[in-house]
Protein backbone atom coordinates (compact mmCIF):
# COMPACT_ATOMS: atom_id res chain seq x y z
CA UNK A 1 0.00 0.00 0.00
CA UNK A 2 1.48 3.38 -0.97
CA UNK A 3 2.39 5.78 1.80
CA UNK A 4 0.43 9.08 1.74
CA UNK A 5 2.91 11.93 1.85
CA UNK A 6 0.66 14.75 0.49
CA UNK A 7 0.49 17.41 3.17
CA UNK A 8 -3.19 17.97 2.38
CA UNK A 9 -3.98 14.68 4.13
CA UNK A 10 -1.71 15.21 7.12
CA UNK A 11 -2.73 17.04 10.27
CA UNK A 12 -0.84 20.30 10.77
CA UNK A 13 0.37 21.78 14.02
CA UNK A 14 -1.94 24.39 15.56
CA UNK A 15 0.60 27.20 15.15
CA UNK A 16 1.07 26.47 11.46
CA UNK A 17 -2.69 26.42 10.89
CA UNK A 18 -3.04 29.80 12.64
CA UNK A 19 -0.23 31.24 10.53
CA UNK A 20 -1.91 30.03 7.34
CA UNK A 21 -5.25 31.53 8.44
CA UNK A 22 -3.55 34.83 9.21
CA UNK A 23 -1.85 34.80 5.83
CA UNK A 24 -5.19 34.15 4.14
CA UNK A 25 -6.77 37.08 6.00
CA UNK A 26 -3.89 39.38 5.04
CA UNK A 27 -4.17 38.26 1.43
CA UNK A 28 -7.91 38.88 1.42
CA UNK A 29 -7.43 42.32 2.95
CA UNK A 30 -4.74 43.14 0.40
CA UNK A 31 -6.98 42.00 -2.43
CA UNK A 32 -9.87 44.06 -1.07
CA UNK A 33 -7.69 47.15 -0.77
CA UNK A 34 -6.44 46.63 -4.31
CA UNK A 35 -10.01 46.56 -5.57
CA UNK A 36 -10.83 49.93 -3.99
CA UNK A 37 -10.49 52.88 -6.38
CA UNK A 38 -7.44 55.09 -5.92
CA UNK A 39 -8.49 58.65 -5.12
CA UNK A 40 -8.04 60.85 -8.20
CA UNK A 41 -7.51 64.09 -6.29
CA UNK A 42 -6.16 65.91 -9.34
CA UNK A 43 -9.48 65.34 -11.08
CA UNK A 44 -11.34 66.50 -7.96
CA UNK A 45 -9.29 69.72 -7.99
CA UNK A 46 -10.08 70.22 -11.67
CA UNK A 47 -13.78 69.91 -10.86
CA UNK A 48 -13.32 72.34 -7.95
CA UNK A 49 -11.97 74.97 -10.36
CA UNK A 50 -14.91 74.32 -12.67
CA UNK A 51 -17.28 74.86 -9.74
CA UNK A 52 -15.53 78.16 -8.95
CA UNK A 53 -15.94 79.33 -12.54
CA UNK A 54 -19.57 78.19 -12.70
CA UNK A 55 -20.43 80.06 -9.51
CA UNK A 56 -18.50 83.15 -10.60
CA UNK A 57 -20.15 83.13 -14.02
CA UNK A 58 -23.66 82.44 -12.72
CA UNK A 59 -23.74 85.01 -9.93
CA UNK A 60 -21.38 87.72 -11.21
CA UNK A 61 -24.43 89.83 -12.16
CA UNK A 62 -25.15 90.12 -8.40
CA UNK A 63 -22.07 92.30 -7.88
CA UNK A 64 -22.51 94.07 -11.24
CA UNK A 65 -26.29 94.44 -11.23
CA UNK A 66 -26.42 98.24 -11.17
CA UNK A 67 -23.85 98.96 -13.93
CA UNK A 68 -25.16 96.13 -16.11
CA UNK A 69 -28.68 97.53 -15.88
CA UNK A 70 -27.43 100.98 -16.83
CA UNK A 71 -25.31 99.68 -19.71
CA UNK A 72 -28.16 97.63 -21.17
CA UNK A 73 -30.82 100.30 -20.52
CA UNK A 74 -32.87 97.96 -18.29
CA UNK A 75 -34.15 98.05 -14.71
CA UNK A 76 -32.31 96.29 -11.91
CA UNK A 77 -35.22 93.86 -11.56
CA UNK A 78 -35.04 92.99 -15.26
CA UNK A 79 -31.28 92.55 -15.18
CA UNK A 80 -31.68 90.25 -12.18
CA UNK A 81 -33.54 87.92 -14.52
CA UNK A 82 -30.18 87.20 -16.18
CA UNK A 83 -29.75 84.87 -13.22
CA UNK A 84 -33.29 83.58 -13.67
CA UNK A 85 -32.79 82.62 -17.31
CA UNK A 86 -29.65 80.63 -16.54
CA UNK A 87 -31.61 78.90 -13.80
CA UNK A 88 -34.46 78.10 -16.18
CA UNK A 89 -32.16 76.42 -18.72
CA UNK A 90 -30.24 74.72 -15.93
CA UNK A 91 -33.47 73.08 -14.76
CA UNK A 92 -34.13 71.69 -18.24
CA UNK A 93 -30.52 70.62 -18.79
CA UNK A 94 -30.25 68.89 -15.42
CA UNK A 95 -33.13 66.60 -16.31
CA UNK A 96 -32.24 66.06 -19.96
CA UNK A 97 -28.42 65.81 -20.04
CA UNK A 98 -28.06 62.55 -18.10
CA UNK A 99 -30.67 60.89 -20.31
CA UNK A 100 -29.58 62.34 -23.67
CA UNK A 101 -25.94 61.54 -22.84
CA UNK A 102 -26.99 57.90 -22.73
CA UNK A 103 -23.88 55.73 -22.77
CA UNK A 104 -21.46 58.58 -23.53
CA UNK A 105 -18.30 58.69 -21.46
CA UNK A 106 -18.97 61.11 -18.58
CA UNK A 107 -15.51 62.68 -18.98
CA UNK A 108 -16.44 64.03 -22.39
CA UNK A 109 -19.81 65.26 -21.19
CA UNK A 110 -18.05 67.33 -18.49
CA UNK A 111 -15.56 68.64 -21.06
CA UNK A 112 -18.46 69.70 -23.32
CA UNK A 113 -20.18 71.50 -20.45
CA UNK A 114 -17.01 73.47 -19.71
CA UNK A 115 -16.74 74.43 -23.39
CA UNK A 116 -20.32 75.76 -23.23
CA UNK A 117 -19.33 77.91 -20.25
CA UNK A 118 -16.45 79.41 -22.23
CA UNK A 119 -18.72 80.28 -25.15
CA UNK A 120 -21.31 81.76 -22.78
CA UNK A 121 -18.77 84.13 -21.22
CA UNK A 122 -17.73 85.38 -24.67
CA UNK A 123 -21.35 86.07 -25.61
CA UNK A 124 -22.09 87.93 -22.36
CA UNK A 125 -18.91 90.00 -22.49
CA UNK A 126 -19.56 91.06 -26.10
CA UNK A 127 -23.36 91.39 -25.80
CA UNK A 128 -24.53 94.47 -27.76
CA UNK A 129 -28.03 94.26 -26.29
CA UNK A 130 -30.16 92.55 -23.67
CA UNK A 131 -31.26 89.72 -26.02
CA UNK A 132 -27.68 88.55 -26.70
CA UNK A 133 -26.93 88.76 -22.98
CA UNK A 134 -29.87 86.48 -22.22
CA UNK A 135 -28.75 84.05 -24.97
CA UNK A 136 -25.34 83.78 -23.35
CA UNK A 137 -26.91 83.27 -19.95
CA UNK A 138 -29.18 80.55 -21.36
CA UNK A 139 -26.12 78.71 -22.69
CA UNK A 140 -24.52 79.01 -19.26
CA UNK A 141 -27.65 77.45 -17.80
CA UNK A 142 -27.16 74.35 -19.96
CA UNK A 143 -23.61 74.06 -18.64
CA UNK A 144 -24.75 74.52 -15.04
CA UNK A 145 -27.48 71.91 -15.27
CA UNK A 146 -25.34 69.37 -17.08
CA UNK A 147 -22.32 69.72 -14.80
CA UNK A 148 -24.17 69.70 -11.48
CA UNK A 149 -26.37 66.75 -12.44
CA UNK A 150 -23.26 64.60 -12.91
CA UNK A 151 -20.91 66.15 -10.33
CA UNK A 152 -21.80 64.14 -7.21
CA UNK A 153 -22.04 60.85 -9.12
CA UNK A 154 -18.61 61.50 -10.67
CA UNK A 155 -17.07 62.34 -7.28
CA UNK A 156 -18.43 59.04 -5.95
CA UNK A 157 -16.41 57.31 -8.70
CA UNK A 158 -13.21 59.33 -8.26
CA UNK A 159 -12.61 58.55 -4.58
CA UNK A 160 -13.33 55.69 -2.16
CA UNK A 161 -16.66 55.79 -0.32
CA UNK A 162 -15.16 57.01 2.96
CA UNK A 163 -13.57 60.01 1.22
CA UNK A 164 -16.75 61.20 -0.52
CA UNK A 165 -17.71 63.91 2.06
CA UNK A 166 -14.13 65.26 2.02
CA UNK A 167 -14.01 65.22 -1.80
CA UNK A 168 -17.40 66.96 -1.98
CA UNK A 169 -16.15 69.61 0.45
CA UNK A 170 -13.03 70.07 -1.68
CA UNK A 171 -15.04 70.37 -4.88
CA UNK A 172 -17.48 72.81 -3.32
CA UNK A 173 -14.47 74.68 -2.00
CA UNK A 174 -14.50 76.11 -5.50
CA UNK A 175 -17.78 77.74 -4.53
CA UNK A 176 -16.08 79.33 -1.52
CA UNK A 177 -13.26 80.64 -3.71
CA UNK A 178 -15.74 82.17 -6.15
CA UNK A 179 -17.84 83.61 -3.35
CA UNK A 180 -14.76 85.05 -1.63
CA UNK A 181 -13.10 86.68 -4.61
CA UNK A 182 -15.42 86.81 -7.62
CA UNK A 183 -17.97 89.26 -6.22
CA UNK A 184 -15.59 91.79 -4.63
CA UNK A 185 -13.08 91.59 -7.49
CA UNK A 186 -15.92 91.81 -9.99
CA UNK A 187 -17.34 94.85 -8.21
CA UNK A 188 -13.93 96.57 -8.09
CA UNK A 189 -12.94 95.75 -11.67
CA UNK A 190 -16.39 96.68 -12.87
CA UNK A 191 -16.01 100.09 -11.23
CA UNK A 192 -12.60 100.64 -12.84
CA UNK A 193 -12.89 99.03 -16.28
CA UNK A 194 -16.59 98.36 -16.82
CA UNK A 195 -18.67 95.22 -16.30
CA UNK A 196 -17.75 93.69 -19.69
CA UNK A 197 -14.07 93.52 -18.72
CA UNK A 198 -14.99 91.34 -15.74
CA UNK A 199 -16.54 88.66 -17.97
CA UNK A 200 -13.64 88.85 -20.43
CA UNK A 201 -11.24 88.26 -17.52
CA UNK A 202 -12.93 84.92 -16.74
CA UNK A 203 -12.47 83.44 -20.22
CA UNK A 204 -8.76 82.47 -20.03
CA UNK A 205 -9.30 80.78 -16.65
CA UNK A 206 -12.12 78.67 -18.08
CA UNK A 207 -9.95 77.80 -21.09
CA UNK A 208 -7.21 76.54 -18.73
CA UNK A 209 -9.81 74.53 -16.81
CA UNK A 210 -10.95 72.93 -20.06
CA UNK A 211 -7.41 71.69 -20.76
CA UNK A 212 -7.08 70.49 -17.12
CA UNK A 213 -10.23 68.40 -17.53
CA UNK A 214 -8.74 66.73 -20.59
CA UNK A 215 -5.57 65.82 -18.68
CA UNK A 216 -6.81 65.00 -15.16
CA UNK A 217 -10.20 63.36 -15.59
CA UNK A 218 -9.96 59.59 -16.08
CA UNK A 219 -12.18 57.76 -18.51
CA UNK A 220 -15.65 57.51 -16.96
CA UNK A 221 -17.78 55.13 -19.04
CA UNK A 222 -21.51 55.30 -18.32
CA UNK A 223 -22.39 52.54 -15.86
CA UNK A 224 -26.05 52.40 -16.77
CA UNK A 225 -28.34 54.22 -19.14
CA UNK A 226 -30.47 56.79 -17.32
CA UNK A 227 -34.07 57.35 -18.31
CA UNK A 228 -37.06 59.26 -17.02
CA UNK A 229 -38.52 56.12 -15.43
CA UNK A 230 -35.62 56.07 -12.98
CA UNK A 231 -36.33 59.68 -12.02
CA UNK A 232 -40.04 59.04 -11.58
CA UNK A 233 -39.17 56.03 -9.45
CA UNK A 234 -37.12 58.26 -7.15
CA UNK A 235 -39.95 60.78 -6.92
CA UNK A 236 -42.22 58.02 -5.66
CA UNK A 237 -40.00 57.67 -2.59
CA UNK A 238 -41.61 59.89 0.10
CA UNK A 239 -38.37 60.67 1.96
CA UNK A 240 -36.61 61.80 -1.22
CA UNK A 241 -39.60 63.85 -2.35
CA UNK A 242 -39.68 65.67 1.00
CA UNK A 243 -35.95 66.27 0.73
CA UNK A 244 -36.30 67.86 -2.71
CA UNK A 245 -39.01 70.24 -1.50
CA UNK A 246 -37.02 71.15 1.60
CA UNK A 247 -33.92 71.83 -0.52
CA UNK A 248 -35.96 74.02 -2.86
CA UNK A 249 -37.27 76.10 0.03
CA UNK A 250 -33.77 76.44 1.50
CA UNK A 251 -32.19 77.61 -1.77
CA UNK A 252 -35.20 79.76 -2.67
CA UNK A 253 -34.80 81.59 0.63
CA UNK A 254 -31.05 82.04 0.11
CA UNK A 255 -31.24 83.43 -3.41
CA UNK A 256 -34.29 85.62 -2.99
CA UNK A 257 -31.95 87.51 -0.64
CA UNK A 258 -28.56 87.00 -2.33
CA UNK A 259 -29.61 87.99 -5.86
CA UNK A 260 -30.60 91.45 -4.67
CA UNK A 261 -27.97 91.91 -1.99
CA UNK A 262 -26.24 94.81 -3.77
CA UNK A 263 -29.35 97.03 -3.92
CA UNK A 264 -29.89 96.33 -0.20
CA UNK A 265 -26.31 97.26 0.68
CA UNK A 266 -26.53 100.41 -1.41
CA UNK A 267 -29.96 101.55 -0.26
CA UNK A 268 -30.12 100.40 3.38
CA UNK A 269 -26.49 100.07 4.50
CA UNK A 270 -25.40 103.04 2.39
CA UNK A 271 -22.33 101.25 1.05
CA UNK A 272 -20.20 102.87 -1.65
CA UNK A 273 -18.19 100.76 -4.14
CA UNK A 274 -15.27 100.29 -1.74
CA UNK A 275 -17.44 99.34 1.23
CA UNK A 276 -19.53 97.09 -1.00
CA UNK A 277 -16.42 95.23 -2.17
CA UNK A 278 -15.22 94.78 1.42
CA UNK A 279 -18.59 93.44 2.57
CA UNK A 280 -18.75 91.00 -0.33
CA UNK A 281 -15.20 89.90 0.47
CA UNK A 282 -16.22 89.25 4.10
CA UNK A 283 -19.15 87.18 2.89
CA UNK A 284 -16.99 85.19 0.51
CA UNK A 285 -14.05 84.59 2.84
CA UNK A 286 -16.44 83.23 5.45
CA UNK A 287 -17.31 80.60 2.89
CA UNK A 288 -13.90 79.04 3.42
CA UNK A 289 -14.79 78.45 7.06
CA UNK A 290 -18.04 76.78 6.02
CA UNK A 291 -16.30 74.55 3.49
CA UNK A 292 -13.53 73.60 5.93
CA UNK A 293 -15.97 72.81 8.72
CA UNK A 294 -18.23 70.70 6.49
CA UNK A 295 -15.27 68.70 5.18
CA UNK A 296 -13.72 68.34 8.64
CA UNK A 297 -16.72 67.44 10.78
CA UNK A 298 -19.41 66.12 8.43
CA UNK A 299 -19.72 62.35 8.81
CA UNK A 300 -22.34 59.76 9.64
CA UNK A 301 -25.99 60.74 9.85
CA UNK A 302 -26.59 64.21 8.37
CA UNK A 303 -30.26 64.39 9.37
CA UNK A 304 -29.76 66.78 12.33
CA UNK A 305 -27.84 69.20 10.07
CA UNK A 306 -30.35 69.50 7.23
CA UNK A 307 -32.31 72.35 8.84
CA UNK A 308 -29.20 74.27 9.91
CA UNK A 309 -28.70 76.24 6.65
CA UNK A 310 -32.26 77.56 6.50
CA UNK A 311 -32.20 78.31 10.23
CA UNK A 312 -28.96 80.32 10.31
CA UNK A 313 -29.28 81.97 6.90
CA UNK A 314 -32.88 82.97 7.59
CA UNK A 315 -31.84 84.41 10.94
CA UNK A 316 -29.07 86.41 9.27
CA UNK A 317 -31.51 87.81 6.70
CA UNK A 318 -33.84 88.84 9.52
CA UNK A 319 -30.88 90.44 11.29
CA UNK A 320 -30.08 92.45 8.16
CA UNK A 321 -33.65 93.70 8.04
CA UNK A 322 -33.42 94.90 11.65
CA UNK A 323 -29.79 96.12 11.80
CA UNK A 324 -28.79 96.53 8.14
CA UNK A 325 -28.07 100.23 8.61
CA UNK A 326 -24.92 99.36 10.58
CA UNK A 327 -21.89 98.36 8.53
CA UNK A 328 -20.43 96.36 11.44
CA UNK A 329 -23.64 94.43 12.09
CA UNK A 330 -24.09 93.83 8.36
CA UNK A 331 -20.56 92.43 8.05
CA UNK A 332 -21.19 90.00 10.93
CA UNK A 333 -24.47 88.75 9.46
CA UNK A 334 -22.91 88.37 6.00
CA UNK A 335 -20.00 86.38 7.47
CA UNK A 336 -22.39 83.91 9.12
CA UNK A 337 -24.53 83.74 5.98
CA UNK A 338 -21.48 83.12 3.76
CA UNK A 339 -20.15 80.31 5.96
CA UNK A 340 -23.47 78.48 5.94
CA UNK A 341 -24.02 79.09 2.22
CA UNK A 342 -21.01 76.96 1.27
CA UNK A 343 -21.76 74.32 3.90
CA UNK A 344 -25.33 73.97 2.60
CA UNK A 345 -24.27 72.31 -0.66
CA UNK A 346 -22.00 69.82 1.09
CA UNK A 347 -24.70 68.94 3.65
CA UNK A 348 -27.43 68.33 1.08
CA UNK A 349 -25.24 66.52 -1.46
CA UNK A 350 -23.89 64.25 1.29
CA UNK A 351 -27.51 63.51 2.21
CA UNK A 352 -28.14 62.59 -1.42
CA UNK A 353 -25.05 60.36 -1.71
CA UNK A 354 -26.03 58.47 1.46
CA UNK A 355 -29.74 58.03 0.80
CA UNK A 356 -29.96 57.58 -3.00
CA UNK A 357 -26.71 55.73 -3.67
CA UNK A 358 -28.47 53.24 -5.93
CA UNK A 359 -29.22 55.89 -8.59
CA UNK A 360 -26.79 58.80 -8.07
CA UNK A 361 -27.03 60.32 -11.56
CA UNK A 362 -30.84 60.37 -11.59
CA UNK A 363 -30.88 61.75 -8.05
CA UNK A 364 -28.28 64.36 -9.01
CA UNK A 365 -30.42 65.44 -11.96
CA UNK A 366 -33.47 65.89 -9.76
CA UNK A 367 -31.52 67.69 -7.03
CA UNK A 368 -30.04 70.15 -9.52
CA UNK A 369 -33.45 70.69 -11.12
CA UNK A 370 -34.95 71.39 -7.70
CA UNK A 371 -32.16 73.76 -6.65
CA UNK A 372 -32.11 75.65 -9.95
CA UNK A 373 -35.90 75.94 -9.92
CA UNK A 374 -35.70 77.49 -6.48
CA UNK A 375 -32.96 79.90 -7.62
CA UNK A 376 -35.10 80.80 -10.62
CA UNK A 377 -38.22 81.42 -8.54
CA UNK A 378 -36.26 83.19 -5.82
CA UNK A 379 -34.78 85.61 -8.35
CA UNK A 380 -38.14 86.16 -10.10
CA UNK A 381 -40.17 86.72 -6.92
CA UNK A 382 -37.40 88.81 -5.38
CA UNK A 383 -37.23 90.99 -8.49
CA UNK A 384 -41.00 91.51 -8.53
CA UNK A 385 -41.00 92.46 -4.85
CA UNK A 386 -38.07 94.82 -5.41
CA UNK A 387 -39.61 96.59 -8.43
CA UNK A 388 -43.18 96.54 -7.08
CA UNK A 389 -42.52 97.28 -3.41
CA UNK A 390 -39.17 97.67 -1.62
CA UNK A 391 -35.93 95.78 -1.02
CA UNK A 392 -37.18 95.04 2.51
CA UNK A 393 -40.14 93.15 1.01
CA UNK A 394 -37.67 90.95 -0.90
CA UNK A 395 -35.80 90.09 2.29
CA UNK A 396 -39.04 89.40 4.19
CA UNK A 397 -40.01 86.93 1.46
CA UNK A 398 -36.65 85.22 1.97
CA UNK A 399 -37.28 84.82 5.70
CA UNK A 400 -40.73 83.33 5.06
CA UNK A 401 -39.26 80.67 2.75
CA UNK A 402 -36.62 79.80 5.37
CA UNK A 403 -39.33 79.25 7.99
CA UNK A 404 -41.22 76.92 5.65
CA UNK A 405 -38.03 74.90 5.03
CA UNK A 406 -37.36 74.53 8.77
CA UNK A 407 -40.93 73.39 9.41
CA UNK A 408 -40.76 70.73 6.67
CA UNK A 409 -37.35 69.36 7.68
CA UNK A 410 -38.04 69.08 11.42
CA UNK A 411 -35.36 66.88 12.96
CA UNK A 412 -34.53 65.40 9.53
CA UNK A 413 -35.60 61.84 10.31
CA UNK A 414 -38.38 61.86 7.70
CA UNK A 415 -35.81 62.66 5.00
CA UNK A 416 -33.76 59.49 5.56
CA UNK A 417 -33.96 56.26 3.57
CA UNK A 418 -35.89 53.58 5.48
CA UNK A 419 -33.61 50.86 6.81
Amino acid sequence: MPILTDNRFMPQPLGLRCNNAGANQVGAATSEAANKPAAAWGAVLSMALCVAMLIASEFMPVSLLTPMAAGLHATEGQTGQAISISGLFAVAASVVVTTVAGTLNRKWVLVAMTAFMLLSLVLVAAAPNFAVLMTGRALLGICIGGFWSLATAVIMRLVPEGDVPRALALMYGGQAIAAAFAAPIGSSLGGMFGWRAVFWALTPIVAINLVWHLIALPSLPARQRQDFRTMFGLLRRPYFRRGLIAAMLSWGSAFAMFTYLRPFLEQVTGADVTTLSILLLVLGCAGFAGTWASGRFLSGNVAPLLRLPALLMGACTLGLLLLGGSVIATSLFLALWGAMNTAMLVIWMTWMSQNVDDAPEAAGSLMVAAIQTSILLGAVVGGLLLDGMTISATFIGSVVLACLAIALIGNGSRLLKPE
